[in-house]
């Protein structure tokens, strides 16, 4: 639930600054968020959850 919950802070926090600096505008911002929603519901949401729990757990690992 920690990993979920850091993800998607980073992403909003992402999204805010690519809103700030024009680079993403309000309508697209909107078609992702939509987007998500929609992938939730999908049968596609555990593999992706799965993918991105292994991924941090890699990343964790790691020692400098």
């Amino acid at each position: 639930m920690a990993i979920s919950i850091s993800v998607v802070l980073l992403l909003l926090i992402l999204a805010v600054v690519f809103i700030r600096n024009g680079a993403l505008k309000m309508s697209h911002a909107l078609v992702c968020i939509l987007l998500g929603f929609y992938m939730a519901s999908t049968s596609m949401a555990p593999t992706i959850h799965d993918g991105l729990s292994a991924t941090a757990e890699l990343v964790s690992g790691l020692r400098p």
